[in-house]
């Protein structure tokens, strides 16, 4: 009989931290640590790194993949990688360091359950370690571990790992940083990645993998309330089959919460109640789906119902607003018009926008909040929108799902803005 090896859920987590604090190199000591590389994956990186003249693997190799970052041994675009040990599957994001890819730390960040900051352990506590560890809290990551990185540059000097926990206590007790949890390692030779080494006796505390092995995955650790936006309303027309007549599926992703058949729910906007007849997954009735599964709904009332619509339990219905105000993170080259009709997309549904104020800018270096009458790119602001149509939302620290959104550029069609609101 084969026992029975526990799922701990799938968790997504990113790793951020100034230039050259290891980031790479410890996503692929993980990789390599947990057995996940490719056998031919591994070979070219191993020829890559004796052209390169290095005695070991570069394991920094495996997530650098643009020509640009190799060449300039940097990360600049936003590289995932998947892996998965005996009870939990993985998405690492290695977000890049510089300020002027903020807005990809920031797509990076948006998913992510928790972030592991690097500290390079001759440096200490930089700029930019206070500037990622402040972006990681304000898009919502409940978990940080700060990994002091190249304690074998410092002869694994407890002394010196001391200093920067408190240092960086220090600032994380300013700007409101409670969840936290540091360890010591070295990402080149392992120590204490997936193995403990020798070298960091005096550190009792888990290894990196023994922390996102026990972290808690999404959702998990508060009751959420059910919410489906309706992607697409499925009328079969199969002259055929008779049975297919009725059918009137609406079709879309659980994006928070659970559902059963039996459940009594609320159809957006329009308010009408109804209760649930069938829950299917690929044509299949299930009873009961969760958060993150895509799944067909089918209600005992014919209710109109279209896209952009949005299901919910009956009793936990969201605020239906025509002003939000959000932090923004501005992605496109062209700053913000004031002038301009923007369209935010929500879920499934859209509404035309209107910039009503730029409450404050976020310096991400000082971490002052400054006044301003325009955002840039990489600029994050709390601002103010006045909409045509009414959205169904939730603050983003309830429900990420209905938390956010995106800003887009009716004249092109791009995507200019991503926003969190308040």
């Amino acid at each position: 009989m084969t026992a029975h090896v526990e799922d701990h859920g799938l968790l997504r987590f990113l790793t951020c931290g100034s230039v050259d604090d290891g980031k790479s190199t410890l996503i692929g000591r993980l990789l390599y640590d947990t057995k996940t590389i490719l056998a031919d994956t591994l070979s070219a990186i191993e020829k890559t790194s004796q052209k390169r003249g290095m005695g070991a693997v570069d394991l920094s190799l495996l997530t650098d993949g643009l020509q640009a970052e190799r060449e300039q041994g940097i990360t600049i675009d936003v590289a995932y990688r998947y892996f998965s040990t005996g009870t939990r599957k993985y998405i690492i994001a290695d977000a890049p360091g510089h300020e002027q890819y903020t807005r990809n730390m920031v797509t990076a960040a948006s998913t992510a359950n928790l972030a592991i900051i690097l500290i390079d352990a001759r440096k200490g506590v930089l700029t930019q370690t206070r500037r990622h560890s402040k972006l990681a809290a304000l898009v919502g990551i409940p978990h940080l571990v700060v990994a002091i990185n190249k304690m074998d540059l410092v002869d694994y000097s407890q002394e010196a790992y001391e200093k920067i926990k408190a240092d960086y206590l220090e600032f994380a007790a300013k700007v409101g940083i409670d969840d936290v949890r540091f360890i010591p390692l070295s990402a080149l030779n392992g120590d204490m990645i997936v193995e403990r080494g020798e070298q960091l006796g005096w550190y009792e505390g888990p290894t990196l993998m023994e922390i996102l092995e026990s972290a808690p995955a999404a959702h998990t650790e508060h009751d959420e309330p059910f919410r489906f936006p309706v992607q697409y309303v499925c009328r079969p027309q199969d002259s055929a089959n008779p049975e297919l007549h009725d059918y009137r599926g609406f079709m879309g992703r659980v994006e928070s919460g659970s559902i059963k058949v039996g459940d009594a729910v609320t159809v957006l906007p329009s308010g009408r109640e109804s209760t649930v007849k069938a829950v299917q997954l690929g044509g299949v009735d299930i009873g009961e789906a969760f958060t993150e599964q895509s799944i067909t709904l089918l209600l005992a009332d014919e209710i109109d119902t279209s896209r952009g619509d949005m299901i919910v339990k009956s009793g936990e219905v969201p605020a239906a607003v025509k002003q939000i105000e959000a932090t923004v993170c501005w992605l496109a080259e062209t700053p913000m018009d004031r002038a301009r009709t923007y369209l935010i997309r929500h879920t499934t549904r859209d509404s035309k926008a209107k910039l009503a104020a730029i409450d404050h800018r976020l310096d991400v270096n000082t971490l002052e909040n400054l006044p301003a009458d325009k955002l840039a790119m990489n600029d994050i602001a709390q601002v103010t929108f006045k909409l045509a149509q009414p959205l169904f939302v939730d603050p983003y620290t309830v429900n990420r799902g209905t938390g956010a959104f995106i800003i887009i550029d009716e004249s092109n069609n791009n995507t200019v803005g991503a926003g969190m609101i308040l």
